[in-house]
């Protein structure tokens, strides 16, 4: 299996490829047989992203950011406050942005994505299993722990958001409403790249998550999963829940490594962007940023 990882931007209205940190150690623990030792003994173990995490908020860490910036070339006219100013890795992963540097759609009507990222969308969740591995079934009440919570969802939309370590790493909620308190789901922490996500979908109800319900007069009960990954063990939530929140208003961030923010929605209450089935439909994910259309509620 090829580790290239191509998207469409969304802005550009191209084909990129995208430049995947730690591409070599990933074909190699999911896409080797050599590789399920180091997988099972360490790497989706929390302990593992423990140790990088405090690894990566030691002050030494700082001296990586320079090279991260060039090499991946992040913009750094978007960022709250100067990159020499980070105090370490982790502080220069979870970076705010200036104000106004992710307008957020207007309308009651419309809805944002709830991150910077890469997408994948689906107005009937039993279209996600095939773009994944043959025979591979999406276990919706596995992701939620819970036959009763998945059921209003089983013909719902869903929209894959996946972060990589060169992203904006702040997630925002994706419609205005009341945002009810948030249920830790325990798991480990596989990676969320495709390259493992397509040998293994079940990696998003086995993985370390985060949930939430947010209740839409315009969008009824949207579901949130905050997905945790390898070296993804923090999840930071900067909203004290529950309480009205707006739509593109922060909700938290998660700490260095790639990670995923699920949206769920019930059946018939929103219709996803043409361009993001479209993609999806091919098995070609969607670049688009935190705070751009992801949708509407249909007219009734």
């Amino acid at each position: 299996m090829s580790a290239e990882i191509q998207y469409l931007h969304r802005y550009e209205g191209r084909m990129e490829t995208e430049k995947v940190f730690g591409a070599g150690w990933l074909k190699f623990i999911y896409d080797n047989p050599l590789g399920i030792l180091p997988l099972w003994v360490a790497i989706k173990r929390g302990w593992f992203s423990r140790w990088y995490g405090r690894k990566m908020s030691h002050p030494e860490s700082r001296l990586k950011i320079p090279g991260f910036i060039r090499e991946y070339e992040i913009d750094e006219a978007e960022f709250a406050k100067p990159a020499e100013s980070f105090s370490c890795f982790n502080d220069f992963f979870s970076r705010k942005l200036k104000p106004g540097a992710r307008p957020v759609c207007k309308g009651a009507d419309k809805v944002a994505f709830p991150a910077d990222g890469r997408h994948l969308g689906f107005h009937d969740l039993s279209l996600v299993s095939s773009i994944f591995v043959k025979g591979q079934r999406f276990d919706l009440p596995s992701l939620f722990g819970s036959a009763e919570l998945a059921q209003p969802y089983e013909q719902g939309s869903i929209v894959m958001s996946r972060l990589c370590p060169v992203d904006y790493h702040r997630f925002h909620f994706p419609v205005s409403g009341l945002a009810n308190e948030t249920k830790l789901i325990n798991g480990p922490l596989y990676s969320v790249n495709p390259i493992a996500l397509r040998k293994n979908i079940s990696i998003f109800w086995q993985n370390k998550r985060y949930l939430s319900f947010i209740d839409s007069p315009e969008t009824g009960r949207v579901a949130q999963f905050l997905v945790g990954a390898t070296c993804v063990g923090s999840v930071s939530l900067s909203a004290k829940l529950p309480r009205e929140v707006s739509k593109g208003e922060e909700f938290g961030y998660f700490s260095f490594g790639g990670s995923s923010v699920l949206t769920l929605f019930e059946k018939n209450r929103v219709a996803l962007c043409d361009d993001l089935l479209e993609c999806s439909s091919k098995g070609i994910e969607l670049y688009a940023r935190v705070g751009d259309e992801m949708g509407t509620v249909p007219s009734k």
